[in-house]
């Protein structure tokens, strides 16, 4: 198992500095990670510094919240793109599909298909019941997402054993997992890998390897 290729490198917070997004991508260089995870505004540096490497270069769109319309989703998401993201972290409304408003959250989850050449579905499994983090993962794999991610890191709590497993079991190979939110320690790595997870969105990345090591 390569571990360093199943992490995107992520810094996702408000204060974050174009000297600390150098920084993440340095380390993505040295550790070979599978992506970089910025906000969109980060793009073009991260593209730039990571110019003629395999390491990618992930946006959010529509985050932490998800409760933006869908025509500025699309917007972010497709701004994102043009500047040289080849993977898109997207939230979903989770009122509407809490509300069983699922045509809504399917041609949501669908329009930034189109845009995305990679798209992940953040369903934010800690707002969610057992039976919404089902639908939203078939509403995602309906709408030709490539990925479910459990998290955004930003709400009440992160990925869970629980919530992977039942993702997993939902999608089968239909999507792939990413697991998301308080993967600090290379046990965490290794369980949610194990219970399925083809990804891990952490800003632990790097103390993850060393552990490994």
């Amino acid at each position: 198992m390569e571990l360093n290729k199943y992490i995107d490198h992520t810094l996702l917070k408000p204060e974050a500095s174009e000297e600390q997004i150098l920084k993440l991508c340095d380390e993505a260089l040295e550790y070979g990670f599978c992506s970089v995870c910025v906000n969109s505004c980060h793009v073009p540096l991260a593209v730039d510094k990571l110019s003629g490497s395999d390491v990618k270069v992930a946006a959010v769109a529509g985050f932490p919240l998800g409760a933006m319309s869908t025509s500025s989703k699309v917007f972010e998401a497709r701004e994102a793109v043009e500047a040289g993201a080849s993977e898109i972290d997207m939230v979903i409304n989770v009122g509407a599909l809490k509300e069983g408003r699922y045509e809504y959250v399917l041609h949501e989850i669908a329009a930034l298909v189109d845009v995305c050449p990679c798209l992940k579905v953040i369903i934010e499994t800690c707002l969610l019941t057992d039976e919404e983090i089902v639908k939203a993962c078939e509403l995602a794999v309906a709408a030709g997402a490539d990925f479910v991610k459990t998290s955004t890191g930003f709400s009440t709590g992160g990925a869970t054993p629980e919530a992977v497993s039942l993702m997993r079991n939902t999608v089968g190979n239909k999507a792939k997992i990413k697991a998301s939110g308080g993967i600090r320690t290379l046990a965490d790595a290794e369980k949610f890998i194990e219970l399925g997870a083809d990804r891990l969105g952490c800003s632990a990345g790097v103390q993850i390897m060393k552990e490994s090591k």
